[in-house]
This record gives C-alpha cells, structure tokens and sequence, in this order.
C-alpha cells in the first residue's frame, strides 16, 4: 500500500499511452469549478484529470484517491468509488454532445482500492433511446486490475434550465 506517498500533482495525472488523448473538460464551465468529484485539483479526497479521444469517441480520466476517501482503513470508501464512476459515466454523455443527469447507477466493488493508488477510470456509451443514455464505466489500475465498474441511466436534460435553477439557489 502506498498511502503514506506524496499525492501527485494535477499535472502529473497522465494518461499513460497518451497517444491521440487530449485534456477534457466535460461539463459546462459555470464558473464556480464546484464537482464534487473533480473540482478541487489539490484535493486529499480525489484528484482526477479528465482525457478523451475525439476521433474515437474515447474517454477517460486519471484518478488518485487520497485520505480523504478513506472507508474502511487503508482502503477508498466505496462512495468515493462511486462518485468517481458517476461523474465519469455522466461526463462521457456529455462529451458526447448528451446534456444529462443521472437517474440510476449501479456499481459493482470487486476488490478494496488502496488509498495512495493512482489509477484510470473509463466511461463510455453504451446506447442511446431517446432522452435516456445508458452507459458503462471502471475504475482500473495500470496491470489491469479492476477496482469497481458499474452502468449508469443518465437523462438529457436542457442545460439552460439547470442554469437558471443554479441562479435561482
């Protein structure tokens, strides 16, 4: 385990064949940078930098989770886990041109995460019907590991709504 590590950088957060991937930022710029998940790039919770590869429709993103996330001890919690699959599910609707949110994910924890770890998450669609995007997402180390995958129903949603509900709050 390797906790005890200094946390890398927000720079340092490199895909590791980057080749094609470059730096994404899926959800609209409100100016507030407030995600739970991402927003905070110095974070001892999570710290995650997203990628895509527009040629291929290609997403994901590189994610440290620090003591912040601890659940059990030594271990991410399993809603941090969660969070970071949600966030990246939804993020690649988004980069998609899908302006969503989220209806209903199901994570599946197959083996405890070590805090310290730096890992990659990948998301992708699976299908579109209508309003509804499904889609599919893992949290894997650089072996191939997989910590947690899930699916995720995520619903379009008018972006110029959420926007006035946020000015409204």
């Amino acid at each position: 385990m390797n906790a005890k590590r200094e946390p890398p950088e927000f720079r340092d957060l490199i895909l590791k064949s980057a080749e094609g991937w470059e730096d994404a930022r899926p959800f609209p710029d409100n100016g507030l940078n407030v995600s739970f998940v991402s927003g905070d790039p110095r974070s001892l919770s999570i710290r995650v930098r997203y990628y895509q590869k527009k040629s291929e429709k290609l997403f994901a993103g590189r994610a440290w989770f620090g003591p912040g996330a601890e659940g059990p001890p030594g271990y991410a919690h399993g809603g941090s886990q969660a969070a970071l699959l949600d966030e990246g599910m939804g993020a690649v609707a988004w980069l998609s041109g899908h302006s969503v949110v989220a209806a209903k994910i199901e994570i599946n924890f197959r083996i405890p995460l070590p805090l310290g770890t730096t890992l990659t998450v990948w998301g992708e669609i699976d299908r579109v019907e209508g309003r509804k995007v499904f889609t599919r997402g893992r949290i894997e180390s650089d072996t191939g590991q997989i910590y947690a995958d899930g699916t995720g129903l995520f619903i379009v949603i008018d972006p110029e709504e959420i926007k006035k509900r946020v000015k409204k709050a």
